[in-house]
């Protein structure tokens, strides 16, 4: 990468924060794998029976007390704090890896497992109890609370934000995704249009790596951190 980029786009998928010991969805024998996805990440799965997603969600939010940040969430708070330009932190975790891990301002397209989204009033607040016995919503107070993480056939959020950062970016790295989940997997094209240098750091390619520019495999919590270094080094 050269030294006059100055806005920088990045968006974090999975495989970021499988290195810490977060399931994804093709982790053998895994959380994911002993469940459909339709019946656990969809609203109609919801609707089907609340009590399998309440207890589903709420198992990987207690997860998340087992797993720490790797090299590769504290690189990328390193570059946000120190790098001249402008850096936006895209990911579709909906953990709280990178936050752990120092960055500061972290867009959740996919949400959060630590908060929860009330169906009655439609707030969304911090959350870090168990969903199950349907517990109250701390504004409205109905028993009305789901997990405010983006399931298959919802919008991920702050999209209009997202797509003005990529028309205007100098480069967009993708890291850890399987370039394979739609609209995320579209953005490297977006960027590419307006005309950004782009680059993916992956553990082996991705569904989306020829439309990258450059791109390097191996381990993110290797990888990242060299490629940080070497974006405040230039």
């Amino acid at each position: 990468m050269t030294n006059d980029t100055r806005s920088i786009v990045i968006l974090t998928g999975a495989g970021i924060s499988a290195e810490s010991g977060i399931d994804t969805f093709r982790s053998a024998g895994g959380l994911w794998e002993q469940h459909k996805v339709e019946d656990v990440a969809t609203p109609e799965g919801f609707g089907r029976d609340p009590e399998l997603v309440l207890g589903f969600y709420d198992a990987r939010r207690a997860a998340l007390a087992s797993v720490e940040p790797n090299a590769a969430h504290r690189a990328l708070a390193r570059l946000a704090s120190q790098y001249s330009g402008d850096v936006l932190l895209v990911t579709q975790n909906v953990d709280d890896l990178h936050e752990r891990g120092g960055s500061k301002q972290v867009l959740h397209m996919h949400g959060e497992l630590k908060r929860a989204l009330c169906q009655s009033c439609e707030m969304r607040s911090a959350w870090d109890a168990p969903m199950l016995g349907r517990p109250k919503c701390p504004i409205c107070q109905s028993p009305s609370l789901r997990p405010d993480v983006v399931w298959f056939g919802e919008m991920p959020y702050q999209m209009e934000r997202i797509y003005a950062a990529l028309s205007t970016c100098d480069l967009f790295v993708s890291i850890g995704t399987s370039g394979a989940v739609y609209p995320a997997a579209g953005f490297v094209q977006e960027a590419r249009g307006a005309g950004a240098a782009t680059l993916e750091l992956n553990l082996e390619p991705s569904e989306g790596s020829h439309f990258f520019a450059e791109s390097r495999h191996g381990r993110a919590s290797e990888l990242v951190p060299a490629w940080v270094d070497e974006m405040l080094a230039n």
